[in-house]
């Protein structure tokens, strides 16, 4: 089951930098819970949504550098970098644990910060 969850983690970070928001979401539980620890938390497949309208605007782009699986869980960690509300590149580390349920992703703790 962890190659499973690996490969859906993976193919859903490559929708996100396709600028796929659906195409990621099909890869989230109706009931998914994204927190994004120090701010906030979204609850539901239609909170994410509205974030992703904002917040990835612009596709981000994503370095994985390590995928942990144990588990329901994967762990990734690597690099994203995305758009300042200033159009700016801003660079930022992340690690990213994830909880699966029935092949689907239905829990994020993102832990993100300046790289």
């Amino acid at each position: 089951m962890s190659d499973r969850n690996k490969a859906a983690l993976t193919a859903a970070n490559a929708a996100i930098t396709r600028g796929d928001t659906e195409g990621f979401l099909a890869y989230c539980a109706e009931d998914i819970l994204w927190t994004t620890v120090g701010e906030d938390t979204l609850n539901g497949k239609a909170a994410v949504r509205e974030w992703m309208s904002t917040g990835y605007a612009e596709a981000p782009s994503f370095t994985v550098t390590d995928l942990v699986a144990e588990r329901d869980f994967v762990i990734a960690l690597g690099t994203i970098e995305s758009k300042g509300d200033d159009g700016k590149p801003i660079q930022n580390a992340y690690a990213d644990v994830w909880r699966f349920r029935d092949g689907l992703m239905v829990e994020l703790r993102a832990f993100v910060i300046p790289a």
